[in-house]
C-alpha cells in the first residue's frame, strides 16, 4: 500500500492555486486567537464558557470532500468500497458539509481536470484509477488535500474513522479537557540521540504539567449565568490525558501521514509528535517533541480552559480532524438543536494575539 498525503495547499477555492504546507503550517507560531469582545456594543455579554467546551458544544467541525477520479462505470467491488465510504460520512454530524463527488475523466469538470493534472505531474508514483482525493480545511480557507490514493487504499488507511479516533471521541465526549495525542517516532529508523532525549522531555513535559494544572488551574468564574450557559449535560470537568499512536498502526495511517507532513523535519529526525486536541476533535497544532516544554503545556491549557470570549472559529488556530461522530445527537439527543452562536459579533474578524513558540528546527 502506497500512501500519499497533505502535498499542496490553496489559500481559497480554486484547486490549482497551490502553496507548500509546510510554508503555512509553522510551529514557530501558534496563532492563540484570544478575541475580545469589540467594547463599542454596550449589549455585549461576557462568556465565561472555558474555551474547549465552547468549542464542544457550538463549534461545527469543518466540512471536507472527497473527489473519486475513474473513467466509466466502477466494478461491483468498487462500488461496495465507495459505499462504506458513504456510510462513514452519514456518521459525522448532521450540520457538517461533507460531499462524496464522482469526477469521470472522460469528462471532469475544469476545476477537476486542474487538480487530477496537478496530482499527475506531482506525484512521484504511477497513480491507480480510480483514485480519490480528500480536501480538508487548513484554517482560515486554505484547502488541503489530506490524503490521495487509490480507492482500493482508502477504507484501509482509515481516512474518516479509525480506532483512535473512537477513543478520543470517547473521551472528549465524557469530559475531557485536552487530550494531547502524542505519535510516537518509528521504531524502525534508528532516532538521533538528541531526538531520543527530546521525546523524553517531552513525555516529562506532559507528566508535570498533568500534576501541576489538576492542582492549580481552576474553571473562570460565571459560568450558568446569562450568556454563559451549558447546553449539554456531559460533565464540565478540568481533566486531561495522553493518547498515543503507534506509527506501525496500519489502521491510523491517515492521521499518522498528516501529522508527519506536517512536521516533515522532525519525523526524519526522529522526533516524537505531539497534538493537543479539544472541542468536537480540533487540533491545535502539531508540535515536534524538541519543541515541547512544561511552561508550552501550561500556556496552551490555560488557554483552552479560560473563558472563551466566544470567538469565531475561523480566526482560531488548529484545524478540524475527519471523524464519523455525529456531534449534535451524541451532546444534545436525536433530534436536538445545538445551542445558537451567541451572537453575529461571533463572525466578526477579531484581532489575535500571538503566542510565540520557539523554533524547533
Amino acid at each position: 500500500m502506497v500512501l500519499s498525503s497533505a502535498l499542496e495547499v490553496s489559500p481559497s477555492d480554486p484547486m490549482n492555486d497551490r502553496v507548500t504546507l509546510q510554508k503555512i503550517t509553522s510551529v514557530a507560531k501558534v496563532l492563540i486567537a484570544v478575541s475580545v469582545f469589540l467594547m463599542s456594543d454596550s449589549t455585549a455579554v461576557a462568556c465565561n464558557i472555558p474555551v474547549f467546551r465552547y468549542a464542544l458544544e457550538r463549534w461545527q467541525p469543518d466540512s471536507c470532500e472527497l473527489i473519486l477520479f475513474h473513467r466509466g462505470p466502477l466494478t461491483e467491488n468498487q462500488q461496495k468500497m465507495l459505499k462504506q465510504l458513504k456510510l462513514q460520512q452519514m456518521e459525522r454530524s448532521g450540520d457538517t458539509s461533507s460531499s462524496l463527488t464522482l469526477s469521470d475523466l472522460a469528462s471532469p469538470a475544469p476545476a477537476h481536470a486542474n487538480l487530477w493534472s496537478s496530482l499527475r505531474t506531482t506525484s512521484d508514483q504511477k497513480i491507480m484509477e480510480p483514485y480519490l482525493v480528500v480536501r480538508m480545511k487548513l484554517g482560515k480557507g486554505r484547502l488541503v488535500n489530506g490524503w490521495h490514493g487509490p480507492l482500493s487504499d482508502a477504507i484501509e488507511v482509515g481516512i474518516l474513522d479509525s480506532p483512535m479516533r473512537s477513543e478520543l471521541a470517547k473521551r472528549l465526549l465524557s469530559g475531557h479537557s485536552v487530550v494531547w495525542v502524542v505519535i510516537r517516532a518509528d521504531t524502525k529508523t534508528e532516532p538521533l540521540p538528541a531526538s531520543q532525549a527530546f521525546n523524553v522531555k517531552a513525555d516529562n513535559a506532559l507528566e508535570s504539567s498533568f500534576s501541576w494544572l489538576s492542582t492549580n488551574l481552576e474553571l473562570p468564574e460565571g459560568i450558568g449565568l446569562p450568556g454563559s450557559e451549558l447546553h449539554s449535560e456531559i460533565p464540565l470537568l478540568l481533566k486531561f490525558s495522553t493518547l498515543e499512536i503507534s506509527r506501525e498502526d496500519v489502521k491510523e495511517s491517515f492521521l499518522i501521514n498528516l501529522f508527519s507532513e506536517l512536521q516533515p523535519e522532525a519525523t526524519q529526525r526522529g522526533e516524537d509528535l505531539v497534538v493537543p486536541v479539544f472541542g468536537r476533535g480540533r487540533a491545535l497544532e502539531v508540535i515536534p517533541a524538541s519543541v515541547l516544554t512544561i511552561s508550552l503545556v501550561k500556556d496552551l491549557t490555560v488557554f483552552l480552559s479560560g473563558a472563551c470570549s466566544c470567538q469565531v472559529k475561523e480566526q482560531n488556530p488548529g484545524f478540524d480532524l475527519l471523524m464519523s461522530v455525529d456531534w449534535n445527537t451524541k451532546l444534545f439527543g436525536k433530534g436536538n438543536a445545538p445551542p445558537p452562536l451567541r451572537s453575529d459579533r461571533d463572525r466578526l474578524n477579531q484581532k489575535p494575539e500571538l503566542l510565540t513558540i520557539p523554533s524547533g528546527n
